[in-house]
């Protein structure tokens, strides 16, 4: 039985949708403001596409506009309904290491979830309970991003503090960007290339490294939040708790404050002084500015750093793979992380890592006497129906 999904994605000042015809997309949509006017732009599966620039006013009803696009576009009518709307969730708490069919529940724990995350949810739990008015008889499924770490064991999920006060408060190590991470498995496991012992680098504006043992996450490098782990386009990644404390009192921030300084003003950012697009940075690199060298210098360390950490947790490395922006796009920083990598018997050929993916889903640009190296195109979409799928046959 075919089923038409809509995925949401929505971000601080943008919101992405996509149709979507079991695994196959019918056509996306993109909110988004230029100047004082809020437009959207309206992509065919073909690739075509069109702006729409009448009748949006808040970026807040962006739901409603994209259920009167869809109609007018003949993709809904009477005959033709959504079969569920799917919401990626980043929160803490057990509860939303699994997906659920959004209820009176799911919405009261978004609900206090914004205030144990400030940053990461209010705009995704704003989203749902717009999703669930415009479309009152369709299913709203919240798909976690942290499912596919709920199989580690608890050394890798506790911090070190009182556990019954970690129990309580659910301050435990979640995990995040499970679905790449999941989707990334899935592939391997389908092209018969899932190694024993997997390292995966997901490196997009954010970032963090999975080890992936016998098919399932061992451990990973984000944490309570996706603050944790690995410097990031804008966050800090790991800081000594008293590190952040005396930049709170430094700066005269409140607990929100310093909380998002940590998160949007750190990391490239923050180090270079000019930007978070690791485009950017290097692009000031390669002119000798000596902030953003440094702050190139970092994130390849922290990425070395982190696979070996990974490494150490697996006792050992079979494969290694690049996945999301950065990790696929970027032959330059592949190639700098790599030639630190000899001593776990990792080595890039130029010619194939220059090359890249080009058109297909997956490379292995490893050299001819290294352990397999893979470039993955993530596909957390696809990941996020398969999900979707599984619970609704359940219900």
């Amino acid at each position: 039985m075919e089923r038409l999904f809509l995925v949401t994605n929505p971000g601080s000042s943008s919101r992405k949708y996509a149709l979507y015809r079991d695994e196959e997309l019918i056509c996306a949509l993109h909110f988004e403001t230029e100047g004082q006017k809020l437009i959207c732009t309206f992509k065919y599966a073909d690739g075509s596409r069109k702006k729409l620039t009448e009748g949006f006013k808040r970026i807040s009803d962006t739901i409603r506009y994209t259920k009167e696009i869809l109609d007018q576009e003949g993709y809904l009518g009477d005959s033709v309904k959504i079969s569920a709307i799917l919401a990626r969730v980043t929160a803490t708490g057990e509860y939303f290491t699994d997906d659920h069919i959004v209820d009176e529940e799911c919405l009261r724990r978004l609900e206090d979830e914004k205030r144990r995350a400030p940053l990461h949810v209010p705009v995704i739990a704003a989203e749902i309970a717009e999703c669930v008015k415009t479309f009152p008889e369709t299913p709203v499924i919240t798909i976690s991003d942290s499912h596919f770490h709920h199989t580690r064991d608890a050394v890798h999920k506790y911090y070190a503090i009182d556990t019954e006060l970690a129990d309580r408060t659910e301050i435990k190590r979640y995990g995040y960007h499970g679905l790449s991470m999941g989707a990334v498995r899935n592939y391997m496991r389908d092209h018969d290339i899932l190694a024993p012992r997997v390292v995966a680098c997901h490196l997009g504006s954010g970032a963090s490294l999975t080890a992936i043992k016998d098919g399932y996450s061992y451990d990973t490098t984000m944490g309570y939040t996706p603050l944790e782990g690995i410097m990031m386009a804008t966050r800090c990644g790991d800081i000594d708790p008293a590190a952040a404390i005396a930049i709170q009192r430094e700066l005269g921030l409140n607990q929100e404050a310093i909380e998002e300084y940590l998160n949007r003003q750190c990391g490239l950012l923050g180090v270079s002084g000019a930007s978070g697009d690791m485009r950017e940075v290097l692009d000031l690199r390669a002119d000798g500015d000596p902030r953003a060298t440094l702050a190139y210098d970092m994130y390849i360390y922290r990425v070395q750093r982190a696979i070996g950490e990974m490494t150490a947790a697996m006792q050992g490395i079979d494969a290694l793979v690049f996945t999301a922006t950065i990790g696929e796009r970027n032959a330059e920083i592949r190639r700098d992380i790599v030639a630190g990598l000899g001593y776990l018997g990792l080595k890039i050929n130029d010619t194939k890592n220059d090359d890249g993916l080009g058109d297909q889903q997956h490379v292995n640009i490893a050299a001819k006497n290294s352990l397999p190296i893979y470039v993955i195109q993530t596909n957390e979409t696809d990941a996020m129906i398969r999900r979707a799928k599984i619970l609704l046959d359940k219900d």
